[in-house]
């Protein structure tokens, strides 16, 4: 009956009816006027008035949000490989238990740039079986980057899960990289970091985080700025925000003993095997960083340019040029300062003088 009702005032007023419309509808069909406006409550737009093609929309809209995702979750693994290079260090065996027990135990990992704050999480991940959904932060990163939102695929709109949603369904770890470079658009994540999930606004659907979801964020800084400008970009995080992380891990670079052991381990798989090499490019470092935390240079050399220099030297054959070419990010005067360095510790090594 509702059907029919609707369709003649439609045919008889167009889309678009008063209240006017509706009485004259009812006198001319013997109607009451309170049965037929009980059949247009979801039509109604204000006091009065009545848009027909409403609840068509509404439809549309509900067919829309309750699509599947673009990619369904059942189709990827996001488990992380195991990186054979890796060595366990630092926290990592505090990351892995965090993972392993499966609570909800948000954990913020801060510490200078190149010294494998991101790879342990991972091979942490990897070590358990765990999927890993790792998003990188940037003053750009909005709610739709996160959370998700709607997108046009082969002509339909279709809600797309971002990181976060994907990461509250499966039970995933969501990895924040970098966060110190978000905006204040990450509060968006305020409940989130309480355990709670999410309410998808634009879908009206909530999402509660399945078994063994947790969050892990990584940065430079510990959420206050970068006083001395060495990290350009980074912000001051919310205090709210920070609060919600338990515990804050500092991550340090790995001892001369330790780096030697994953230089070895990253040039064999380069096959390259050459123990002297990766011992005096450890021990180069590991002055750099004393004089660094001493205030007395402004750069360092992080494990992760160590590295860089072991696969150039693959590359070139050349463990001068190797060298150089790495230290080329730098200013002329540290770059000189650090190859005169490498000459004390490495007299088999000669730099060519540009």
């Amino acid at each position: 009956m509702s059907n029919n009702i609707i369709n003649a005032l439609r045919d008889t007023y167009g889309d678009k009816i008063t209240s006017g419309d509706v009485r004259g509808y009812c006198a001319a069909n013997g109607i009451s006027y309170p049965t037929v406006t009980k059949r247009l409550d979801q039509y109604k737009i204000s006091r009065g008035k009545w848009d027909l093609t409403v609840q068509e929309a509404r439809q549309q809209l509900e067919k829309t949000v309750t699509a599947p995702a673009v990619v369904p979750p059942i189709e990827q693994n996001l488990i992380p490989q195991k990186d054979d290079t890796f060595v366990k260090f630092g926290n990592f065996n505090d990351i892995r238990k965090i993972i392993q027990s499966k609570l909800f135990y948000p954990a913020f990992i801060t510490g200078l740039s190149g010294n494998g704050k991101t790879l342990s999480v991972e091979q942490a991940c990897a070590s358990l079986n765990r999927e890993l959904i790792r998003v990188n932060i940037t003053i750009e990163t909005d709610e739709d980057d996160l959370i998700g939102g709607f997108r046009l695929v082969n002509g339909e709109t279709v809600w797309h899960n971002g990181p976060v949603v994907e990461a509250l369904e499966r039970g995933a770890v969501l990895l924040l990289d970098e966060v110190d470079l978000a905006s204040n658009k990450i509060l968006c994540l305020q409940s989130i970091l309480e355990g709670k999930g999410v309410f998808l606004k634009k879908t009206g659907r909530y999402v509660q985080p399945a078994p063994g979801f947790n969050v892990i964020a990584t940065a430079n800084t510990k959420g206050k700025g970068s006083d001395d400008g060495r990290f350009i970009g980074t912000n001051v995080l919310n205090e709210a925000f920070l609060e919600r992380f338990p515990v804050t891990f500092e991550q340090e670079y790995p001892t001369p003993a330790t780096e030697i052991k994953i230089l070895l381990r990253v040039a064999a798989s380069l096959g390259e095997h050459d123990e002297n090499f990766c011992k005096r490019l450890a021990d180069w470092a590991d002055i750099i960083r004393k004089t660094f935390y001493d205030g007395g240079i402004d750069e360092l050399i992080s494990t992760r340019r160590l590295v860089h220099i072991l696969r150039a030297y693959s590359i070139f054959g050349d463990k001068a040029k190797a060298i150089q070419v790495c230290l080329n990010r730098f200013d002329d005067e540290t770059k000189q300062a650090f190859m005169d360095l490498y000459d004390k510790v490495d007299t088999d090594v000669q730099f060519e003088v540009e």
